[in-house]
């Protein structure tokens, strides 16, 4: 069976029922009517009707609205989905945080972080204690302009599949050009991101050179999670040739 441009095809009804009240909630206050929600689902018109009484009876703020451009209205400031921060996302958070301590607003950028950590389910914060550990932020004693090497920094996300390698230990290969602009394909064993202000970088074991290795982010062209686990290492055992002064854990702590 085709779906029109638009339609949603929802068979089990849960899921449905959660997709009425987001769609509802999208176009608040407007109305929607019956037969436009029974074209978008795909369902009869008589379907909505009993699904928006069972919404009603369940105590979720639907309304009918009479007249030619009435229809079914949600309040949407009663039905605000629970706001649900990845793990990667608070980590983040507490990433930008360390680098905010010493503008006026890191009072309340601590504050704002509190109340994450405290909504946030206690799986959710046990991955990101796990990313966390992995990351290190480094000071340095030069100027951010004697730092770059006269290339230009990518301000792209770094990418998720090497974060999530970073979690869960699994061998990475990289395609990495290197400051010479020299591209290789390396298996690499993740252990963290370091970040200092100028750049960001991998570090782990490279397999290639069998040894540590820092890769720049913005150098790394792809990335592949091979699945395949690596062996522990932390990041006292790759014997990084930075003052421990210099480097720090981001906090989660609010």
């Amino acid at each position: 069976m085709s779906v029109a441009p638009g339609n949603v095809r929802v068979v089990n009804r849960t899921d449905r029922l959660y997709a009425l009240v987001e769609e509802l909630r999208a176009v608040a206050p407007r109305p929607r009517s019956a037969s436009h929600l029974a074209r978008k689902f795909e369902v009869s018109t008589r379907t909505i009707e009993r699904d928006i009484l069972a919404l009603q009876e369940s105590g979720v703020p639907v309304y009918a609205e009479a007249g030619r451009r009435g229809g079914y209205v949600i309040d949407k400031v009663l039905t605000l989905p629970p706001v649900n921060f990845t793990a990667a996302e608070v980590v983040a958070m507490a990433v930008s945080l360390a680098e905010a301590e010493k503008t006026p607003f890191a009072t309340a950028a601590r504050s704002a972080l509190r109340k994450v950590l405290a909504a946030a389910p206690h799986g959710q914060m046990a991955e990101a204690e796990r990313l966390v550990n992995r990351v290190r932020l480094i000071e340095s004693t030069r100027s951010d302009s004697s730092q770059r090497d006269g290339t230009t920094t990518q301000r792209t996300a770094v990418p998720e599949v090497i974060q999530e390698a970073i979690t869960a230990r699994h061998v990475l290969v990289l395609d990495y050009r290197d400051a010479h602009d020299v591209v290789t394909v390396r298996e690499v064993e993740p252990v963290a991101f370091a970040g200092t202000r100028a750049h960001w970088y991998l570090v782990g074991w490279c397999r290639l050179r069998d040894r540590a290795r820092a890769f720049r982010v913005d150098r790394i062209l792809a990335a592949v999670d091979t699945g395949a686990p690596a062996p522990h290492r932390a990041y006292a055992d790759l014997d990084v040739d930075i003052p421990d002064s210099l480097v720090r854990i981001p906090e989660l702590a609010g």
